[in-house]
């Protein structure tokens, strides 16, 4: 495993087993970790008080109050530490519940000790970087380009978790650069020089899936002439890419499950089994939790792919990047230095791009085809963005009032809980923190009387 250095200050292991106190801080402490354990939730909100901790590791079920109100009053008290949950099968749906309450991750028993030190190292990896310092991510390649906090606190993140080789669920609406956030983690990773592989779920016919994802042997069915190659073996030693993974069939599911479970995999038309050591990256743009709950999606495929979850925010999200992209599109395709005017830069910044990146894209592709001169002018752009920016119901700083207005209301009624307030806003969790910063800055009052949630 991978050599840790200590973090600056002591993992506070809560339990009520000695057991597995014992397990956890012997494992951690030969990781080069120091730990202190509590007994019960009442124990360690008091060890809070009075000592800093650079992360807490909580069982769900104990006698008194569960993790899950201990980290409920931990938020109110420290909004920044980092809280792992530790639960068994059966509390799972609620700890995931928990991670809007502000956990950082939570882990099914029997621990995974290759999982639970990923975790540790992506919890304590700013802390150990530089006390009271953000890591920052290396440097971005050409053609990715960001200007917001949102996407630079995902690319962040990307860099953090690239090292560690712990599963990622990628999600986002269509177009917002799910594959790009993917082949980064993929870059940044020790397995750079191995191949990076991608499939798209949704391309693939389901008849064909199987073949293309574990490959077949000849007159394995009709039309299978000669052996093939499946993604997985290609994959091995490098990544592969699971695009849009809610549309895998269920029957499949399951055998991707076993290879997630020990690399193990058999082509269509045999039963000799076969390895792969390939890295497992998920991306989608549909809700799993309402997957499962439909019963097309398997409860245990989505805790063993979202061990770590990155969300990327829409475009409209953040409007400090459309510019920036737009300008380095429209470089890519026209024959001549282009700019735009400032009619047409307002039209791109006040359209909501429901296709996101990709369609902001083409949009760039055909301003470049139809503008004769260095400026692109609005009728350059498709009808609809100059149509849907028009029919926004106000400008500057009064759009901005409404926005804020929409907050404050949504905070109200929904008790200061920023996670439901996000989902209210149809907003991420992390968007939202971005523009309660920036009123916060303005002197507009945010915050409820008491602690907020």
């Amino acid at each position: 495993m991978k050599e840790a250095v200590a973090a600056p200050a002591p993992i506070l292991i809560v339990d009520d087993d000695p057991g597995q106190r014992s397990l956890l801080e012997s494992f951690l402490g030969g990781q080069g970790y120091r730990t202190r354990s509590a007994a019960s939730g009442e124990e360690a909100l008091q060890m809070l008080h009075e000592h800093k901790y650079a992360l807490m590791i909580s069982d769900v079920r104990m006698p008194g109050i569960s993790g899950i109100e201990t980290l409920r009053r931990v938020r109110q008290e420290q909004p920044t530490l980092p809280v792992l949950l530790v639960t068994a099968f059966a509390d799972i749906r609620s700890a995931v519940a928990a991670m809007r309450d502000g956990a950082l991750n939570y882990i099914a028993k029997p621990i995974d000790l290759d999982e639970l030190i990923a975790t540790v190292e992506f919890a304590t990896e700013q802390l150990r970087e530089s006390p009271g310092a953000a890591k920052k991510a290396p440097d971005l390649p050409p053609g990715i380009i960001t200007g917001s906090p949102l996407m630079q606190a995902v690319y962040r993140d990307a860099s953090v978790i690239a090292p560690s080789a712990t599963r990622v669920l990628i999600t986002g609406e269509s177009g917002v650069g799910k594959e790009v956030v993917a082949e980064l983690i993929h870059n940044w990773s020790p397995r750079a020089g191995g191949p990076f592989v991608k499939v798209n779920c949704a391309a693939i016919p389901e008849n064909l899936l199987e073949s293309e994802l574990f490959g077949h042997e000849k007159g394995a069915f009709t039309g299978a002439v000669q052996q093939r190659i499946g993604r997985f073996e290609e994959a091995n030693g490098g990544t592969i890419l699971l695009d849009e993974i809610c549309e895998l069939p269920l029957a499949l599911q399951a055998k991707l499950l076993r290879v997630i479970h020990d690399g193990s995999f058999a082509r269509v038309g045999s039963n000799r089994p076969l390895r792969t050591d390939a890295w497992v990256l998920a991306a989608t743009n549909r809700d799993l939790e309402a997957q499962i709950t439909a019963g097309n999606f398997r409860e245990d495929l989505f805790y063993r792919l979202n061990v770590i979850e990155i969300h990327i925010p829409p475009l409209r999200e953040r409007p400090e990047d459309i510019v920036p992209l737009a300008t380095y599109f429209i470089g890519r395709f026209s024959q001549q230095k282009s700019r735009f005017s400032a009619a047409a830069t307002t039209y791109l910044v006040k359209y909501r791009w429901p296709g996101n990146v990709r369609e902001l894209r083409n949009a760039m592709e055909r301003a470049a085809l139809l503008s004769r001169g260095d400026v692109v002018l609005p009728e350059h752009l498709p009808a609809r963005v100059v149509a849907g920016a028009t029919a926004e119901p106000a400008e500057g700083g009064q759009l901005e009032q409404i926005e804020q207005e929409a907050i404050l209301k949504a905070l109200r009624k929904n008790n200061y809980n920023r996670t439901e307030t996000a989902k209210e806003l149809a907003i991420s969790r992390r968007a939202l923190t971005y523009k309660l910063q920036r009123l916060r800055a303005e002197g507009v009052p945010i915050d409820p009387a008491g602690p907020s949630s």
